[in-house]
């Protein structure tokens, strides 16, 4: 039977992480979830205490840095299905189902649709055009479901990326021709947009995704991104 690891990383989300993991609990089916996993990257609030409570979730820990996280948690997943979650991002209704559903069309990969917790138009907006295929409506709030011989074929994460590496992998999914977008929203927090200012942000974002594309190496990114938006 095909089953799903859920792995999410996280540093600092003592405040977030709770509700997602409960949200899960609820909505998902024992028979197609093998594991949650949480991967902290060294938090110094309260998230592994958070954590901790949940008895039947994995809590790991790993090197700071999003890519190495989620290839920790993947060494350990033993699901057929990976699926990657940010702390602050709320899978549709049956999301389970949904992806076994795709993977057993013959979809290797892929993401749901996006939706802020937001009124504002732009966001509103930019959650709008996530419902497309084109690779450049895609980004790491989405989430990421991908199997896991498809995983451990092209690398996993690249770990030389502290940020970017969502886009990263997603363009290896997109070169092979293994990219599904459920029509389904996943709802995420506009929190950096509210606190760096929608417009403010945008720009920034922009900028990196420039960089990137000028051929900035991972450190260069990743130094723009710590002077412009704090990381925790």
């Amino acid at each position: 039977m095909t089953k799903i690891s859920i792995i999410i990383p996280i540093i600092n989300e003592a405040e977030n992480i709770a509700n997602l993991l409960n949200y899960l609990i609820e909505i998902s089916s024992k028979k197609n979830i093998s594991e949650i996993i949480v991967v902290d990257g060294g938090s110094t609030d309260n998230s592994i205490s958070v954590v901790s409570e949940f008895k039947k979730v994995n809590l790991l820990q790993s090197e700071k840095g999003r890519a190495k996280q989620m290839n920790v948690g993947a060494k350990h997943a033993k699901g057929d299905i990976l699926y990657f979650l940010h702390a602050d991002s709320f899978p549709p209704q049956d999301f389970d189902t949904l992806l076994i559903n795709e993977v057993e069309k013959g979809h290797a990969a892929g993401c749901f649709k996006m939706q802020f917790n937001s009124q504002h138009w732009w966001l509103k907006l930019a959650g709008y055009f996530t419902k497309f295929s084109w690779s450049f409506c895609r980004g790491g709030d989405q989430s990421l479901f991908i199997t896991k011989e498809l995983f451990h074929r092209i690398g996993g994460y690249n770990e030389d990326y502290v940020i970017y590496e969502d886009n990263i992998i997603v363009k290896k999914l997109y070169d092979l021709n293994q990219f599904k977008v459920i029509q389904k929203p996943i709802i995420t927090s506009a929190r950096k947009y509210e606190k760096h200012g929608v417009w403010k942000l945008q720009y920034h974002f922009f900028v990196i995704h420039l960089k990137h594309a000028l051929g900035k190496p991972p450190k260069h990114l990743l130094a723009y991104y710590n002077k412009h938006i704090s990381v925790k």
